[in-house]
This record gives C-alpha cells, sequence and structure tokens, in this order.
C-alpha cells in the first residue's frame, strides 16, 4: 500500500484525503489544527504548522511517504518543497517553491523571462514607501508580497490613499513586505494546468466573477472561458510561458491572468490546484479530468491520464447575503432539484455572523452546476441564488 501525505487537513484538503482513501492509499495529513475537519478521514494525524518546513520535513521523514501534496493552499508549497528534496520525492525545487508563493520574486521571474506583467515595485516595508512614491502612477494595488486569498489587497485611486493601503497590506502579510504594482483592467481568468516532464498541459481558462474594489474577492467561476478562442491562444502561451518561468516541471498550478486593452498580463500563480472548488469540481465537470487524481499520481512518481474525456460547461457561485446574524436558511431543498446543480453548500449556518466581503473566508457557501455551456451553468447558479434565502438581521 503506498503511502500519501497531505499537508493540511481543512476543508480545502477533504478532497483529496478523501480520494486518496478511495483509492487504497495509506493517507498521513498534517494540520496545527487537532479538530481540523479531515483528521477522521485520513489513518495518521500529525500536530505540526503546515508552515513549519522544516516541522514537516521532519514529520515527512519519519512518516516516509511515497508521495506529498497539498490542494488550494500556498504557503505549505514551502514545507512541501523542502520535505521532497530531503526524502528524493517528486515535487517542485524549494527554489521554484518561493517563486509561487512570494509574489515579489515571482514577478520578478517574470520579468527575467519575458513574460508579460504589471509595472511593479517591492518594498520590504512601507516606510520604503517614500523612496518610489513620485514614480507610482494611479490607479493602482497593494498587497502583501506572502498571502493569498485576497486577503491585504487594496485598490488605490490617488496619492492620499496610496500610505494606509500600504500600511494595510503590510499588517496583513506574514513578513511585512509589500508590492504596489499596475491596477490590471479587463476580464480576469485563471488557467488550470497539469504539468508533465516539463511540459504544461492547460486543462481549462476559468471565467471569474469578483466583488471588484477594493479588495476583490473571488464570488464566481465558470468553465470554459466565454472571451473567444482569439483570445484564449494568447491566454494559454502566457499561461504555460509563466509556469515555466516559475520553474514548476511536474505537477499542477493554478495561473491568474487578466485579458487588458494591450493582451493578457500576469497576476500571479499557485504552484498548487485552484481553490473555490475549480479544480476539485469545475475541472472535472466540464472535461472529465480528475485533477486531484492527477497531483495524486504525480506526487507518486506515477503518470496521470490528462486527456479531456468531453466538453461541458461548470460553474460556482457563491451565495451573497446582506450583512448581520444569520435567522434563517430556507429553499434549498427547492433548489437542489433544479436540473444542473451538483453541489449546495454552506460554511456559515444559522446563528453565525455575516460581515461585509473583505475576504474568502468571509464568504457564506456556494452552488455548483453542471450543464452542456458555460453559459447555462451560470444561469442555473443564479437560479439557486434566487431560490435558495438566507435571512440576516
Amino acid at each position: 500500500m503506498k503511502k500519501l501525505l497531505i499537508i493540511g487537513a481543512s476543508i480545502l484538503q477533504l478532497p483529496a484525503i478523501k480520494l486518496a482513501k478511495k483509492q487504497g492509499y495509506y493517507v498521513g495529513v498534517i494540520d496545527y489544527d487537532p479538530n481540523a475537519v479531515g483528521i477522521k478521514y485520513a489513518d495518521e494525524y500529525f500536530n505540526v504548522s503546515t508552515i513549519d518546513i522544516n516541522g514537516v520535513a521532519d514529520t515527512a521523514e519519519a512518516f516516509c511517504p511515497d508521495g506529498i501534496m497539498t490542494l488550494a493552499t500556498d504557503m505549505p508549497m514551502r514545507s512541501i518543497a523542502r520535505s521532497c528534496e530531503r526524502l528524493g520525492l517528486p515535487g517542485i525545487s524549494f527554489d521554484t517553491a518561493i517563486k509561487s508563493t512570494d509574489k515579489g520574486e515571482m514577478i520578478k521571474a517574470f520579468e527575467a523571462n519575458g513574460v508579460e506583467h504589471p509595472w511593479y515595485f517591492i518594498l520590504s516595508a512601507p516606510s520604503e514607501l517614500d523612496g518610489v512614491m513620485d514614480k507610482i502612477s494611479f490607479p493602482c494595488i497593494s498587497k502583501p508580497t506572502d498571502n493569498s486569498g485576497s486577503r491585504g489587497v487594496m485598490l488605490i485611486h490617488n496619492a492620499d490613499e496610496l500610505r494606509e493601503a500600504v500600511n494595510y497590506s503590510s499588517a496583513n502579510g506574514r513578513g511585512g513586505s509589500v508590492i504596489v504594482e499596475e491596477y490590471l483592467q479587463g476580464p480576469e481568468v485563471s488557467v488550470e494546468i497539469i504539468t508533465l516532464h516539463g511540459e504544461p498541459h492547460v486543462l481549462n481558462v476559468t471565467d471569474k466573477l469578483t466583488t471588484g474594489a477594493p479588495h476583490f474577492v473571488e464570488m464566481g467561476h465558470s468553465q470554459p472561458s466565454m472571451l473567444g478562442e482569439e483570445n484564449l491562444i494568447k491566454i494559454r502561451d502566457l499561461a504555460c510561458r509563466a509556469v515555466k518561468a516559475v520553474g514548476i516541471e511536474d505537477g499542477p498550478a493554478h495561473v491568474e491572468i487578466m485579458l487588458t486593452e494591450n493582451g493578457p498580463k500576469m497576476v500571479e500563480l499557485g504552484a498548487r490546484m485552484g481553490g473555490d472548488c475549480i479544480t476539485t469540481h469545475l475541472v472535472p465537470l466540464s472535461t472529465g479530468v480528475d485533477m486531484i487524481e492527477a497531483t495524486i499520481r504525480i506526487a507518486c512518481g506515477e503518470v496521470p491520464d490528462v486527456e479531456r474525456k468531453f466538453n461541458k460547461g461548470s460553474a460556482i457561485r457563491y451565495f451573497d447575503p446582506p450583512a448581520g446574524v444569520i435567522k434563517s436558511i430556507t429553499g434549498v431543498e427547492e433548489a437542489s432539484a433544479i436540473k444542473g446543480v451538483r453541489e449546495i453548500s454552506f460554511v456559515k449556518n444559522v446563528g453565525d455572523t455575516v460581515g461585509k466581503i473583505g475576504s474568502s473566508t468571509d464568504r457564506v457557501g456556494f452552488v455548483i452546476a453542471q450543464a452542456e455551456t458555460a453559459e447555462e451553468a451560470v444561469r442555473i447558479c443564479e437560479k439557486v441564488c434566487n431560490t435558495v434565502r438566507i435571512v440576516t438581521e
């Protein structure tokens, strides 16, 4: 029986834990939270922080897995890379892990390899802002170099907002460093990729719906993208060059791109599967490719099947009730009966407080749908959002 070590045991990693067990792997999980939802589905649990690089590597050495992976979270990639290097397992290098988790190192890698990107300034601390203030044009974006999930992201309209935004971004990062960059405008997409032996394979391009300014929290996704083949050819090419620029040789990548009036430009990428159910649900529903299984197989030194099985549409939409305390959630049974609905799920329930959406952790729940086209899948999701009634007070 092969052994798989999964870094993280939260709801994000749960699909991988369940699939690995179903396929007969002996599964160990690492998480700092002893109450993490995925622990009960695994064979062994290790109480270690997923971002404790040496702690994870020591645990991996003791567990002796055939493969190590995570799902939909960035910073543990450093722990995985160090562990794989120490144990001689398949995986990205530590250098690639840094380039795919530090936004400053990432954009420098794009620049060095001719990958289209926004202009930028990297500040190791907010105090360095004075040195570049007169070089910054507006509007622009500030964000921590070392966080994800839209945390610490701010849109800046003018010089009066700049310092406060940089301080906000710095406070929402781990090390305090900030990147100030061009505000790219246009449709935003993500590109879901599996790289095998240095060759990226694009599984699908995902259209993205966000809250917009100031935090740009993702509230929906659909596949395949509706931007037209001429644009998609350029988007797929840019995504593949970006993956190569940071050095991903084998494994998944989630690449975020903005289609500007001057063509596609990179936002950022992760050397892992995308979150928000994009790779766990939307990719299989639109292509028939199981991206989790592919990632598990790559982690264990096997060659996965990434050939598209069919062409369908899939979509996810997040519920967006008014702020307040949830008093009731109704209409779920009725909504579940709508043709094409594949899942309705909630992360907040009656009695929980709903705030203004500032990051992905503030969302209440979601609906996932499958149809013959992306447009139809989106319509199904919107119908569910109008059917489910979330009353707050």
